[in-house]
């Protein structure tokens, strides 16, 4: 055996990484670094699934009800994902695994739990769903109805676009060789086309005293708003909250998207790939861990200071920019400038209704020839790529998961063949719901977007674990961060307490 191959086999001890309930991680050195320039990826990736719920629905949703009383907590929330999102990237930067093997690792209990919290929730498909509607509308127009006062827009074949919307977005996933490169790419250009969409909006519409009422409304830090008449729930609350950025396990993918870009010891880790156009590519389903030599520790260095470069331009900038943005054109539209809301935004009713009444007031505007298409254009592209991504993300996370702990020594199921499968096996739990249980995107969202809130109060608590006791000291958290972890704790735990057994009763409705 050569000296290279003899220093590939040497295992990590224990005192230096304990490996538990897993195999020990091997020793190879941290690869080279490159610039943060060529890092981006992972989280464009990561800030495309938080347009498609929190940015372009749920946030101007609750300004539209609210106004920007609890803007506050939107803001603050993107910030909290942001060291959270940190903290997932520090495990896999150091092991190359995710970090959800990382929890696999304090304890095989961890791996039934977070696959149930990885399946149920996203199995909902709101995103094709919204999709699907706001397509409906494009072709067939709205089918209004009256509710309690409030005119309600509904669709035609809502049920059986978004299940052939669910099948399209299976079919781009499956034909991609590798399946990384294909998600990026999607992204890449819905992130840009959201941005120039969102500014090109704002120019036209955004009045000053919008942005002097979202200043006195960030003002009012720690404030809660009025429901009573909104039509809002604590549930919706919290949904908005998990998705201020990502949300739930999607930050959890952010472990498997910096592996398949190469990140650090991510390098060493294979990449998942078609079964029907791909070479399958060998992955390792532990990771490896660097000596702490002076060479390896200088390129962590860099590593790390490149990643929190590269998430907080991709990420937390974009975030900022496009929440603010659609928040601010959402007021403008339906509020005067006194503050008051006009009587359109009054009358609308339920679900995506409001998103069918900003592309109406903003078809009155002078360029209004262009700015209501190219909303529901880009509002659709944005829906189906996000639910593209969620397909995507849940899938590889499940499979990872399922090969770790239960089928590492089965050379027959690979991570690749684990991912299609589930991947189609979440297509087929999405139109079961969507033929069986509901076809509304928004009550869909807002199930999702509650149990995802639950599940980053229980991440956010192991990640301080992970990250402070199990990472050797010279890789640990630092004590701003820690800090900042703790806070993660406490704020989505208190509104998963605040929220109480409502997302229970949101889930227990469709199922009397």
């Amino acid at each position: 055996m050569s000296q290279a191959e003899q220093v590939v086999d040497e295992l990590v001890p224990d005192d230096v990484i304990p490996h538990r309930l897993l195999p020990p991680l091997k020793y190879r050195d941290m690869p080279e670094p490159i610039p943060w320039q060529r890092m981006v990826g992972p989280s464009i990736i990561l800030a495309g699934l938080a347009l498609g719920s929190g940015e372009f629905i749920m946030w101007p949703k609750i300004v539209h009800s609210t106004g920007f009383v609890f803007f506050w907590a939107c803001l603050l929330g993107v910030v909290t994902q942001f060291f959270l999102n940190l903290e997932i990237e520090r495990w896999t930067l150091a092991t190359g695994e995710s970090a959800i093997t990382g929890f696999c690792r304090l304890s095989k209990q961890w791996a039934w739990i977070f696959l149930i919290f990885n399946i149920v929730p996203w199995a909902w498909p709101g995103w094709a769903t919204g999709s699907a509607q706001i397509a409906s509308w494009m072709m067939f127009g709205p089918l209004s109805r009256e509710v309690g006062g409030k005119i309600v827009q509904d669709s035609y074949y809502t049920s059986p676009l978004a299940i052939a919307l669910l099948v399209l977005a299976g079919v781009v996933l499956t034909s991609g060789p590798v399946v990384y490169n294909t998600v990026e790419r999607l992204q890449t250009w819905l992130v840009g086309l959201i941005l120039v969409l969102a500014a090109v909006i704002g120019v036209c519409v955004i009045r000053p005293d919008a942005v002097m009422a979202l200043l006195s409304g960030l003002a009012k830090f720690g404030t809660m708003p009025d429901l009573s008449g909104t039509g809002l729930t604590e549930t919706t609350l919290l949904g908005a909250l998990a998705f201020a950025g990502a949300g739930g396990t999607m930050n959890l993918s952010q472990s498997n998207y910096i592996k398949d870009k190469g990140y650090g010891m991510g390098r060493y880790i294979g990449r998942i790939t078609s079964p029907l156009t791909g070479n399958e590519e060998a992955i390792s389903e532990t990771g490896y861990h660097f000596h702490h030599t002076p060479e390896n520790m200088a390129r962590w260095k860099v590593w790390w200071r490149a990643a929190n470069v590269e998430h907080f331009c991709s990420f937390l900038m974009t975030c900022f920019v496009c929440l603010i943005l659609l928040s601010l054109v959402s007021y403008s539209l339906f509020y005067d400038k006194n503050g008051q809301m006009i009587a359109e935004g009054k009358n609308v009713g339920a679900g995506l209704s409001f998103v069918w009444a900003q592309a109406e007031l903003l078809g009155r505007h002078d360029f209004g020839w262009f700015l209501q298409p190219a909303y529901l254009i880009a509002g659709m592209a944005l829906l189906l790529t996000t639910e593209l991504g969620v397909l995507d993300a849940s899938s590889r996370i499940s499979a990872d998961i399922v090969k770790v702990n239960y089928l590492r020594e089965n050379d027959r199921w690979s991570v690749s063949r684990l991912y299609f499968c589930f991947l189609w096996g979440e297509i087929l739990l999405g139109s079961i719901i969507l033929l069986n249980v509901t076809d509304e995107p928004l009550a869909q969202l807002q199930t999702a977007a509650a149990l995802n809130g639950t599940v980053m109060f229980l991440y956010s608590l192991l990640l301080l674990y992970l990250n402070a006791k199990i990472l050797p000291r010279s890789l640990s958290i630092t004590p701003v961060r820690f800090v900042a972890i703790v806070w993660s704790c406490a704020f989505f735990g208190y509104f998963t307490w605040q929220a109480g057994g409502t997302w229970l009763t949101a889930i227990g409705k469709w199922f009397p």
